[in-house]
């Protein structure tokens, strides 16, 4: 089902809001950042958190419930809350690990669903000094903020031999079977770096990386980044090709090369998966 597209100003205030929750989210991370007794716990999938994560992702529900008492959450580290079309997703931390070992790298992802589409969202990256954001139709921006914002616009590289990729790991390949895939296509690539997490994306829709992509990712990870992307006109989906952060991977690209790496990393035997309805030659008396 299509989303109910909000108006403008709805989209500019759920946006205003945003920004207001990751002001809240950089005071909170950037005072724990290298601090002494961060406390960090494995989750039961062995990634690591920390009190920050959490402490993050309390604040911005309190805030939430007052200023969107209607509207749901889902987040990382807590339990999803609400029901109803308006869905809030947040990421206190993307990129614990970075967190925890003192590298800048990191970034709380902020955004707005309306059923299955994202229409807001916002990642900022408080150590690097850096902020991202966008609103359906309205394009992508980055700054610090809403007043002082330049354009965001993908590159126009329009072949694989001549781009920059960027990923976070190759183990996630191997791991989900197209190592093999991958490596190939890092292969073709002019360029390949490890930048990871969020900031492959933020690259991405700045033009300064053509392809960015991993095979195993939750909604949190991928909703902020999606609209980013999108609005700075490139392609984000899942290994099929659906637009959005609703599959399991991220696929993104300049969209002038997003066919040619669907191909790259589609295994040999890929079928692509259906709702389910049989062909219509295979209905009986078809």
């Amino acid at each position: 089902m299509a989303a109910t597209i909000p108006s403008q100003q709805s989209l500019t205030d759920d946006l205003r809001l945003a920004h207001l929750l990751a002001d809240d989210a950089d005071s909170i991370t950037m005072n724990r950042f290298k601090s002494l007794d961060l406390h960090v716990m494995t989750k039961p999938d062995l990634t690591p958190v920390t009190d920050a994560d959490t402490e993050v992702e309390e604040v911005l529900r309190r805030t939430l419930g007052r200023a969107r008492p209607r509207d749901a959450v889902h987040g990382e580290e807590l339990d999803d809350t609400g029901w109803g079309p308006r869905r809030w997703v947040i990421d206190p931390i993307d990129g614990t690990k970075n967190f925890v070992r003192g590298v800048p790298v990191w970034a709380s992802l902020i955004s707005l669903m309306v059923e299955d589409e994202v229409v807001v969202g916002v990642v900022s990256a408080p150590a690097l000094g850096r902020r991202w954001w966008a609103s359906l139709g309205n394009g992508a921006y980055t700054g610090k903020s809403l007043m002082s914002a330049t354009p965001c616009h993908v590159s126009d590289v329009t072949k694989i031999e001549d781009a920059s990729l960027s990923y976070s790991s190759i183990g996630g390949w191997v791991e989900n079977g197209q190592g093999q895939e991958f490596v190939d296509l890092l292969r073709a690539c002019w360029r390949t770096r490890a930048y990871g997490d969020f900031w492959s994306y933020t690259l991405l829709a700045e033009g300064a990386v053509d392809i960015a992509c991993e095979p195993e990712l939750a909604l949190h990870d991928m909703a902020a980044c999606s609209i980013v992307v999108a609005e700075a006109g490139g392609r984000f989906t899942d290994l099929d090709g659906r637009p959005g952060p609703n599959g399991e991977g991220a696929y993104a690209t300049n969209g002038r090369l997003h066919d040619a790496v669907l191909d790259q990393l589609r295994p040999e035997d890929y079928e692509p998966e259906t709702d389910g309805a049989e062909d219509e030659e295979d209905l009986p008396g078809a």
